[in-house]
């Protein structure tokens, strides 16, 4: 199938502009196009992260289904979880187009979609007649123009509430002005602060506690993956995604597309973003769940995230030039690269690295 997508349907894909292969893509998840491949059992590869039971480590990133329209779809085509969103409470249409590059020889894309999505009613109405046997979770974001961010993210937790297996706050998105500013220490207690509350009642009221997870980008200093860390072990957040886009531009071959605004992701951001994970890893112990995200698109990658510090991992761009076969290719071959460590559980592999990446200067 992967063969098969590279040589025919990715030429055929990539005749148009991105946003439109992309439309095509979901059409063709949505029809059924795309056979489902699930992949055999690996209780190797089960573990339980956030009080949530994860049948394989790799998750769809959000960004691919912004507006739920195929979380089942993903499911079946080997991803042990996926992401739904970024959704914000009004719909809103993002930048101006164009909006997204393929930088093909570095194999990584740049966007600047800015949030585009149908709101928060559009998307709890696919989500709503859903079976929930799988692990769908929904990221959450504010409004371009909203007059309070942080509520933004409140309405998330409570609109999605009833249909969300886990939350992931984004706010590490480097295309709604200003978004990134709520990593500053002291806009992040106030955000965390709000938004743990609000699942705390939800909690209790609904007698289900959701897990939160906070996305966070990988252009951080020293000092602000210290802050991170300290507010979010200081609320007891449930975990960490790491890492959104990132507005480097360092060792591209592609330097035309190179200039473009926005966030870079795929195979570029790989070396920054593990070592994101790794250094965020040291920071906040070995409790914390850690989720790696940048740069995935082999067994071989997905494996040294997890060696870095990473529980699970997702992925999104690298889809773009590997096809929708990359997630049973990479679950399957995580199943072989533990036959070669001789260990009964990926979990015992986590941290084998840590120091290597935490001392990489990238």
């Amino acid at each position: 199938m992967i063969d098969l997508f590279k040589n025919a349907a990715r030429r055929g894909l990539f005749l148009f502009d991105p946003e439109t292969a992309h439309g095509m893509s979901i059409a063709a998840l949505k029809s059924g196009l795309v056979p489902a491949c699930r992949v055999p059992a690996d209780p190797r590869l089960r573990q339980t992260v956030a009080g949530l039971d994860f049948a394989n480590p790799l998750g769809m990133a959000a960004g691919f289904d912004k507006n739920a329209e195929v979380p089942e779809a993903l499911l079946k085509i080997g991803f042990g979880f996926t992401e739904i969103g970024t959704v914000t409470p009004k719909p809103q249409s993002g930048n101006p187009r164009p909006r997204i590059f393929r930088l093909v020889e570095d194999e990584g894309v740049i966007n600047r979609l800015g949030f585009n999505n149908e709101g928060h009613d559009a998307a709890f109405a696919r989500l709503a007649p859903l079976k929930g046997n799988g692990i769908i979770g929904v990221n959450i974001g504010a409004n371009k123009d909203s007059d309070d961010r942080i509520d933004d993210y409140v309405k998330g937790i409570r609109r999605f509430y009833s249909v969300a297996r886990y939350f992931t706050a984004n706010i590490s998105s480097p295309n709604t002005p200003g978004l990134r500013d709520l990593q500053a220490r002291e806009s992040l207690a106030a955000l965390l602060s709000a938004v743990l509350a609000a699942r705390d009642e939800e909690a209790a009221k609904s007698g289900k506690r959701i897990p939160v997870f906070l996305k966070i980008a990988p252009d951080l200093t020293e000092e602000g993956m210290d802050d991170i860390a300290a507010e979010a072990l200081s609320h007891a957040l449930d975990g960490l995604i790491v890492s959104n886009t990132t507005l480097a531009r360092d060792g591209l071959k592609d330097q035309r597309q190179a200039k473009e605004a926005g966030g870079l992701s795929g195979k570029p951001l790989f070396e920054k973003s593990t070592a994101v994970v790794a250094k965020i890893r040291k920071r906040v112990g070995p409790a914390m769940p850690i989720i790696g995200v940048g740069g995935i698109s082999s067994a071989e990658t997905a494996l040294e995230k997890i060696k870095a510090g990473a529980d699970l991992v997702q992925l999104y761009s690298c889809m773009v030039y590997e096809g929708p076969g990359l997630a049973n290719t990479i679950v399957r071959g995580l199943s072989t690269l533990l036959d070669r460590e001789k260990v009964s559980s990926i979990r015992e592999l986590r941290d084998t690295r840590t120091d290597y990446w935490a001392a990489r200067n990238v």
